[in-house]
């Protein structure tokens, strides 16, 4: 079988405001009813693969366990990272992790914030490729372009596509981005295919390379995982050995220098959403080129994206022609089609300006559910708090706050020091500055309270935690 190795712990830019650092784009649903993370896992189960292999960081591990209970997915493991070092360091943990239990086994290695339509015809791509996989030959997937396209590395093949049918073919070269003139030629000459950063070899393969091409990051990504400690399911690598392993991408730490490589072709449709054009493309626009999702109305509009994430945000446009507009609850972009790559540049303005809409996203996800704060003031804070079903805040207790709960859906179980009662929909109850105090929901459906909070400091680190189920003590 063959162990789906699943990369999600970046935080792109180019999606802003959608996709921000704390809640990046590969946990969003952009495109189909599912979140792209979503998508990749459920691309990549079946009788041939085991359960997925899931590299992350600490922020999203409770999120990719519960979008991966959503669709019934038991990952093997997932390991934490302690800081994004790019994609050698963490496909080496994989293979290293994977050594363990089956030296002779085989990974596929996939980025989760793809889109790939036809996963069918993706998996046959895969099964083609595994025969040379096996061999010892290191696989990667190129896909057939459809543009001169600039913002992709490219695959130089020592051999003609044909037509393009997944087959093994030896691989020539990678190519870096090119300049639009480079990525003109590229596509009429006929034999170069975007690197889709996909890889498939055996554990065995994938290490002897990394031993003869760069075999520095062995030591310190070896010790990460000896070192590391198991939490609540998961495994944290060791911050320190970690530290120590050269932040480089598995492209240039091996498969520019290896000598066994092999590509497939693939031409069922491909897009890594490195931009909200691509989110436009994916989105299928109608005959005039425009897509309008969520609560949005375009009116004499041309070539155009208007997306509203939040339904109490109506975006209306008229008269536009190649703009992209997108509204969060917090933040509005609009931009001229053909800028769309420049959006990561508004990111580094909002940051240098200590904006928080730069990098915090609207919800805050956490272990237990998520919250967004309504209204914020000199001395008071409104909050919207949903708890999953059977999940549980921690006892905590505040040094500058006080707090009033209602409850307005569901029912919860409120300790608040020694008394433990059940409050239900518009009940409420008082939490004193200093008690001790924890919300719980005990129901089978979500728990939602208003929490109005009172005092003369509001931060998210005034919180004394006594017990937590999810480990934060």
């Amino acid at each position: 079988m063959i162990t789906p190795v699943l990369l999600c712990g970046g935080s792109g830019t180019r999606l802003w405001p959608l996709s921000r650092k704390s809640y990046p784009k590969q946990f969003a649903q952009l495109v189909g009813d599912k979140t792209l993370f979503q998508a990749s896992a459920e691309r990549l189960r079946g009788p041939e693969f085991a359960a997925p292999l899931v590299l992350t960081a600490s922020d999203f591990r409770f999120i990719v366990t519960e979008q991966l209970a959503a669709i019934g997915i038991d990952p093997g493991a997932i390991v934490i990272e302690p800081e994004g070092r790019n994609t050698a360091p963490a496909v080496l943990a994989a293979a290293l992790w994977l050594e363990k239990s089956d030296p002779d086994g085989m990974m596929l290695v996939a980025p989760s914030d793809h889109v790939v339509p036809d996963a069918d015809a993706f998996r046959a791509a895969v099964a083609e490729g595994e025969k040379a996989a096996r061999d010892g030959d290191l696989v990667t997937f190129g896909i057939k372009p459809g543009r001169p396209e600039t913002g992709y590395g490219y695959l130089e093949l020592d051999g003609d596509p044909g037509d393009f049918t997944p087959r093994a073919i030896p691989l020539k070269r990678f190519v870096e981005k090119p300049d639009i003139a480079t990525a003109d030629k590229m596509l009429a000459s006929g034999n170069f295919l975007w690197n889709s950063g996909v890889f498939l070899f055996s554990v065995r393969a994938i290490l002897d390379a990394f031993r003869q091409h760069c075999s520095d990051l062995i030591a310190p990504v070896q010790a990460a995982i000896d070192k590391g400690q198991p939490d609540l399911g998961f495994l944290r690598l060791d911050p320190a050995a970690w530290a120590g392993a050269e932040d480089i991408s598995i492209d240039y730490a091996v498969m520019e220098r290896a000598g066994n490589l092999t590509v497939i072709p693939y031409a069922s449709g491909w897009s890594d959403l490195g931009g909200w054009d691509a989110v436009w493309r994916e989105s299928g626009p109608d005959d005039d080129g425009v897509v309008a999702h969520g609560s949005a109305t375009a009116i004499d509009c041309r070539d155009s994206l208007l997306r509203s994430e939040d339904s109490r945000m109506e975006i209306v446009g008229i008269g536009l022609q190649n703009v992209v507009a997108v509204a969060m609850p917090d933040a509005v972009l609009v931009a001229d089609a053909s800028r769309t790559q420049d959006v990561k540049t508004a990111v580094a303005a909002l940051k240098a300006k200590g904006a928080k809409q730069a990098e915090a996203f609207p919800l805050d996800h956490r272990p237990w559910g998520w919250f967004e704060s309504l209204v914020i003031g000199d001395r008071f804070q409104v909050k919207r708090i949903h708890v999953h079903p059977g999940a549980a805040l921690s006892l905590q207790s505040h040094h500058h706050r006080s707090e009033h709960w209602i409850v307005v859906e569901g029912t919860a179980r409120i300790t608040v020091d020694d008394e433990v009662k059940l409050i239900t929909e518009n009940q409420s109850v008082y939490i004193p500055l200093g008690a001790v105090h924890r919300m719980e929901n005990p129901g089978k459906v979500p728990m939602v309270l208003i929490e109005v909070q009172t005092g003369s400091y509001l931060g998210e680190d005034d919180i004394i935690r006594y017990e937590d189920v999810y480990s934060r003590t």
